[in-house]
């Protein structure tokens, strides 16, 4: 008897999504996949932008894949938003076949939960919610889109916007992405809630819909909630105040369209990659804010990538804690673990460290500004997918090394640092000794 591989979840995360891509690419280079020749790069780059829900594409999806390429592009979307190893759960739970051990431990590092007991009841839970808000979602978009487009054109466009929103990959069958409906309330109130509920992080969700009480939800819910309401307030505040004169962007509209669009800008960068502006004619500092959007991202065991609000959070508190000199931050009067605050700095430190170096990789290989091409690796390590018009414009090595940044967006940087890395057990400890910083 052959000796059974087991893979650590870290590895079958990551062994998930290349497989994935690699078989999209493969699809996506069909001769009936697309109206016009690409090239196996460009379909790589497509394929792993969309598999890692982020948006950025070097040519124009709706008018270069054929219903066929669109499909696949939709599946390697809804895949790459939710795990294809819990759609490969799901499909175990509608043969009725049995979740082993390595599955639900898998399934307990993509969810981060604390323990594999109940995860399966959770995966189901998610499934049932994933299906539930993605149909009523189209069932109203159609609605509203029928007038415009006819019955069978609504239908399509609806249920492949709303997947698209949902996985915050921001993909678009139209041109101009959204830039058209800066005057409809109802797609960007739809499109802006379904970014905010797939970003929240699944395990928010069913917290709050296991529990009607805000005193009883637990921390992580609590600061996901509080924490997705000001950040998106502050941003709409802060955009259009920035914005509000600038006639490339907002400043010719009314000022209902300009509230509403500032919104869209707060909502998007979270991940999401939709755009009812050009980027590329925003001002300096709205482009500067809207980059730090992007690195924090949205929720944990979501959609979304970034560093994670809950992360940044908890970087904020153990700040105003040390300036305090309290021992241990404390938000909602619960404290916050050293283990949770290290763990934080670290993810900061390596996604920091990631994006830099991948700037300055693309400084040396791409002839192009630097803001744009720093705002590119923002959007492609936060899998945003939103750009300054550059993304076309890159060289073969540019659209790899934007690839390899997507994928190390999506998995997370220290996902891979845990591939790569086994870790040292040591029985002993030294002494300290005094290291003078600030």
């Amino acid at each position: 008897m052959g000796k059974k591989l087991s893979f650590s979840p870290p590895v079958l995360i990551a062994g998930s999504f290349a497989c994935l891509i690699f078989i999209g690419t493969i699809m996506i280079k069909l001769p009936i996949a697309t109206t016009t020749y690409i090239s196996w790069v460009d379909a790589l780059f497509l394929v792993t932008s969309a598999t890692t829900v982020t948006g950025l594409s070097v040519f124009d999806p709706g008018s270069t894949l054929t219903l066929f390429g669109e499909i696949v592009l939709l599946i390697l979307i809804q895949c790459g938003g939710i795990g294809l190893m819990t759609f490969a759960v799901a499909i175990l739970i509608l043969l009725r076949k049995k979740i082993g051990l390595q599955q639900r431990i898998y399934l307990q590092e993509s969810f981060n939960q604390p323990s594999i007991g109940g995860i399966v009841k959770l995966v189901k839970h998610i499934l049932l919610f994933v299906v539930c808000i993605e149909s009523v979602a189209i069932i109203l978009l159609t609605i509203h889109w029928i007038p415009k487009y006819g019955f069978v054109d609504a239908i399509y466009y609806s249920f492949f916007h709303v997947i698209s929103a949902f996985n915050n990959a921001g993909f678009s069958l139209f041109s101009d992405n959204l830039m058209d409906f800066t005057n409809d309330p109802i797609v960007v109130l739809l499109i802006t809630s379904l970014i905010i509920i797939g970003g929240i992080g699944f395990v928010v969700v069913i917290d709050v819909l296991r529990k009607n009480s805000f005193r009883v939800w637990s921390l992580h819910t609590k600061l996901m909630i509080i924490g997705t309401l000001c950040i998106n307030t502050f941003a709409t505040l802060v955009l259009l105040i920035l914005e509000f004169n600038n006639n490339d962007t907002i400043g010719e509209m009314s000022l209902l369209e300009k509230i509403m669009t500032s919104y869209f800008n707060a909502v998007t960068p979270r991940t999401a990659g939709f755009n009812m502006v050009d980027y590329g004619l925003m001002e300096d500092p709205s482009l500067l804010f809207t980059m730090l959007l992007m690195f924090i991202g949205a929720g944990s065991a979501s959609t979304a990538s970034g560093i994670k609000l809950t992360t940044f959070i908890v970087i904020i508190a153990a700040t105003i804690a040390f300036f305090r000199q309290q021992e241990e931050p404390v938000l909602f009067k619960r404290s916050i673990s050293r283990e949770i605050i290290i763990r934080s700095l670290v993810i900061c430190t390596v996604s920091l460290a990631t994006v830099f170096i991948f700037a300055f990789a693309l400084t040396i290989t791409e002839r192009l500004p630097l803001l744009p091409l720093l705002f590119e690796v923002f959007s492609a390590f936060g899998t945003v997918g939103i750009t300054m018009g550059v993304t076309s414009q890159l060289s073969n090595i540019g659209e790899i090394l934007i690839c390899i940044l997507m994928f190390l967006g999506r998995i997370g940087p220290l996902t891979l640092f845990f591939i790569l890395t086994k870790p040292k057990k040591v029985k002993y400890k030294f002494p300290n000794d005094q290291v003078f910083t600030g």
